[in-house]
């Protein structure tokens, strides 16, 4: 937690830490802001329980942050993975204290293919996943970031071996069975949350995203919550947070407004 102002809260992507949101703290700080980073459970220097591994859980961990830190009027901005917690959080506790949200690269509204959600990814692929980690986590995390950060064409451009190197010991530093449990989460049904958005909603999203494929999830996003401002990363991986970092935080910054206290 650093800066002064109003507070917006980043919600970290699978399978990394606050951390990776560290081309976004100046521009916010810059900005006014009073930015509140956490780990979420299972990942980075949080604790590492054998249970908890479910959205009600992870709304109620990111509550408690909002309640303990006693913040108001904040902005919650969820990456990949976060964008549930985003979600979640307004369909259990509402928006009274939560002025707006952003989801950025995130799994939102509903990512497994079902007869009433046809443009999902097909549960095999999940399945795969699972099989995946659990047979070695530490391949399945070398070629999950190379698709991460689309290394094929953007690598030595505008992302690099070293970062690339850095997410995997991050990934590889996290609990083995949040790992593995958390890829259930990745296909959660966010429909009736995202009913509960009654605030300014921002949508940014990589039209290149091979984890998480904009038809299916934020492009989707934008068009259930009303008002909606849809932002696309032209070429942008999934962590367009790094590789387009600049383009990114002028959307952010530009949809938060400034930081200063009302």
């Amino acid at each position: 937690m650093t800066g002064t102002g109003r507070p917006v809260v980043l919600i970290h992507g699978f399978p990394l830490s606050g951390a990776s949101w560290e081309k976004q703290l100046p521009a916010l700080l810059a900005a006014g802001h009073r930015v509140i980073v956490y780990d979420r459970r299972g990942f980075g220097k949080s604790s590492k329980p054998a249970v908890g591994y479910d959205y009600d859980t992870f709304a109620e961990d990111l509550h408690k942050v909002v309640t303990e830190l006693g913040l108001r009027d904040i902005a919650l901005v969820g990456f990949s993975m976060g964008g549930g917690e985003v979600a979640r959080y307004l369909g259990m506790f509402g928006s009274g204290n939560v002025s707006r949200v952003v989801f950025i690269s995130s799994v939102p509204p509903f990512l497994l293919k079902t007869a009433d959600n046809p443009e999902g990814v097909d549960g095999e692929v999940f399945a795969g996943i699972e099989k995946a980690i659990a047979a070695d986590r530490y391949a399945f995390l070398g070629e999950f970031f190379q698709n991460f950060y689309n290394a094929d064409k953007l690598l030595g451009k505008q992302v690099s071996v070293q970062a690339i190197q850095a997410s995997w010991n991050v990934g590889a530093s996290a609990s083995a069975t949040a790992t593995l449990e958390c890829v259930a989460t990745w296909y959660e049904d966010f429909r009736e949350d995202l009913k509960r958005v009654d605030i300014p909603a921002l949508v940014i999203h990589g039209d290149a995203d091979r984890i998480v494929p904009g038809e299916a999830s934020g492009f989707r996003t934008a068009k259930l919550i009303p008002h909606a401002q849809l932002h696309v990363v032209a070429d942008g991986p999934h962590c367009v947070v790094w590789t387009h970092a600049e383009e990114v935080n002028r959307e952010l910054v530009q949809f938060l407004g400034a930081g200063h206290s009302r």
